[in-house]
């Protein structure tokens, strides 16, 4: 499926289907963080689309833009509250107490789209990456019946080797843990209001929205597009919260890690057995300080294992802590 304005948007379908929905009420959902430097241009160029495709008649004219202020120590709610004088039914905002992050920000964006009567949501990151084209295509998949649509990379060419690297080995890693990831999908997708209802109902506070969403089950589609560079301001995903994120993940969404531990446990008994069977030979034939060696090699080794198995379980111990107390996800100050 093509879109004629911009070739390089393309659905995973062949062939473009007839609409089976009406137009809906779509909101974008957009996160921000610190997004002072490009929010006023990501507003006009999002608020263009949006009067784009109302024109057209693929969305309603009641569309709109909910942005979500993620503790922002910037003007982004300045802007935000400009935007919403100058447009009070194109933009409205929601701003957090304190910064929970992302994941927060894009769910409760969700709720919020759905409490105000979206019929589909669109959510995306301020930072104008993620090609507004590709919206055409999400809108055009949803009116053909699927209940999600993800926006996928089709190129990593902004990227840098470094970052290339790291990502393609964090979805082979979801991959072998089981979860069920899409590669080269960010947090750039549509979810309909049946599919938000369904998201709705999951309670834990470790949010991974990109593990999550796959697993609600819903007829889905694939919109590739071509993921530009900031138009300004700096990365909010430097290595440590791109560390932490996987680590959040993969604690939420698989035990193998816990079942490597119990056949890393196995194993060092094995060896264990060996270095005694290895002493004891040792002994008898009167080499025994030959054995100084491995018996501290493998003081060390286990020292570690033990350790590197102490954190794993942690990880999950911690979260499993996290969980228990059920406090709010975030808390929010104000609404415009």
């Amino acid at each position: 499926m093509t879109q004629e304005s911009s070739p390089s948007i393309i659905t995973s379908g062949e062939t473009a289907a007839e609409p089976t929905r009406p137009a809906p009420v779509l909101a974008m959902v957009i996160p921000c963080y610190n997004e002072e430097p490009v929010l006023e241009q990501t507003a006009s160029v999002l608020s263009e689309k949006l009067r784009y495709l109302s024109t057209r008649r693929q969305i309603s004219a009641k569309s709109f833009i909910l942005l979500i202020d993620d503790g922002s120590k910037d003007r982004t709610w300045k802007i935000a509250s400009n935007l919403h004088t100058a447009d009070p039914e194109m933009f409205h905002a929601v701003k957090f107490s304190h910064n929970r992050g992302h994941q927060n920000a894009v769910y409760a964006g969700l709720m919020e789209s759905l409490r105000r009567g979206c019929d589909a949501a669109i959510s995306m990151d301020a930072d104008l990456q993620d090609d507004p084209s590709a919206i055409d295509g999400m809108v055009e998949s949803y009116r053909a019946g699927n209940e999600i649509v993800y926006g996928v990379r089709n190129n990593r060419d902004t990227d840098t080797a470094f970052k290339r690297l790291t990502a393609e080995s964090f979805y082979k890693l979801m991959t072998w843990m089981g979860a069920d990831t899409i590669p080269d999908h960010a947090d750039f997708r549509l979810m309909s209001n049946t599919a938000i209802r369904a998201l709705s109902q999951y309670s834990e506070a470790n949010l991974f929205l990109r593990g999550i969403v796959p697993s609600l089950g819903f007829k889905s589609d694939k919109v590739f597009y071509k993921r530009g560079i900031r138009a300004a301001g700096e990365s909010k995903y430097p290595l440590s919260k791109m560390i932490s994120f996987a680590l959040e993940g993969i604690t939420s969404f698989s035990v193998k890690p816990l079942h490597m531990i119990t056949t890393t446990g196995f194993l060092s008994v094995i060896v264990g057995f060996i270095m005694l069977i290895y002493t004891i030979v040792s002994i008898c034939t009167g080499h025994a300080i030959a054995g100084w060696g491995s018996m501290m090699f493998s003081i060390w080794i286990l020292g570690g294992l033990i350790l590197v198995s102490l954190g794993i379980v942690g990880e999950y111990i911690g979260r499993i802590y996290i969980e228990t107390k059920h406090r709010p996800r975030y808390i929010i100050e104000e609404e415009i």
